[in-house]
């Protein structure tokens, strides 16, 4: 028989199991709603939903590159104790593998074949968290690709290769030497790590954080009780010290801190043979924005 969508929906509301379990529950049980809440009660799936509504705000973040292109993901769980755990470093380190094909589209990810095991990515989280006890979530993934150059990377604290609660993925363009441009992006990732810049250039800042930010400095400015002209100097003062903080080309870098690192990356121009753009950057800090 024919499973509906809206047979597949109820059932997920009722259990709060994948819709791709919820289908094949129904599909086995010849459409029957209750011998299919069973049927994935009798494989422990039922049962991870159960946990679904506890707070997953530990576990870990993944990354892997690839040359000119780089992956990242975060998979969350409950406690720091089931990151440490071996099964769920491994779904984590094969996840962010995926993740390059899925090319940071989260839903797509969760959707595709986990590696020898008949199930998907959201099939896999689902049988883990039946077996640890533990709710667990695939919350995001993002990819980062030049057309010609390096995607450099950096994962602070890291637990195994590619895996910690902290990592950064940098592009950078440039037909120059592999091995320069890949030195010169995980130093960047390690000062992006440190200083969680918001964008690369005040191009791409959101321009309601630059009018929120300038309507504070004026209020500031005015309270001093100077002219007119003074205040929009001071102002704009303020905006560009807000730029140098904010901003990854305009910040200084942590690495030396006295030089900026546009400047970095000119000076890095010479050995690398090629002119270097920093096209952008992703950085996972693990759990920020769960309200725990």
């Amino acid at each position: 028989m024919s499973i509906t969508a809206l047979q597949v929906k109820e059932l997920r509301d009722a259990t709060g199991v994948g819709m791709m379990d919820c289908k094949k529950a129904l599909a086995e049980t010849g459409g029957d709603m209750e011998a299919a809440v069973d049927w994935l009660r009798t494989r422990g799936l039922a049962k991870a939903a159960k946990k679904a509504g506890r707070v997953a705000a530990e576990g870990l973040v993944g990354i892997v590159t690839t040359g000119n292109q780089g992956a990242i993901v975060e998979v969350n769980s409950e406690t720091d104790f089931v990151a440490r755990n071996e099964q769920f470093q491994a779904i984590v380190g094969n996840v962010a593998k995926l993740a390059l094909r899925a090319e940071g589209d989260v839903a797509v990810l969760a959707e595709m074949a986990y590696p020898d095991s008949g199930r998907s990515v959201s099939g896999e989280l689902t049988d883990a968290i039946a077996k640890i006890g533990e709710n667990m979530n695939l919350r995001r993934s993002a990819m980062l690709s030049v057309s010609d150059g390096v995607v450099g990377s950096y994962v602070h604290n890291a637990v195994k290769p590619g895996l910690g609660k902290l990592g950064i993925l940098v592009g950078l363009e440039s037909t120059g030497n592999k091995e320069v441009l890949a030195g010169l992006g995980k130093q960047i990732a390690m000062h992006i790590a440190n200083t969680n810049p918001q964008s690369v250039s005040p191009d791409d800042l959101d321009p309601e954080i630059v009018a929120r930010e300038r309507a504070i400095f004026v209020e500031q400015a005015k309270a001093s009780g100077k002219p007119d002209n003074v205040v929009e100097k001071m102002v704009e003062g303020r905006v560009r010290k807000f730029y140098e903080e904010v901003t990854l080309l305009a910040q200084t870098f942590v690495i030396d801190g006295e030089t900026k690192v546009a400047d970095v990356i000119k000076a890095a121009e010479k050995d690398a043979g090629a002119p270097i753009k920093l096209t952008n950057f992703v950085r996972y800090a693990l759990g920020e924005g769960i309200t725990k």
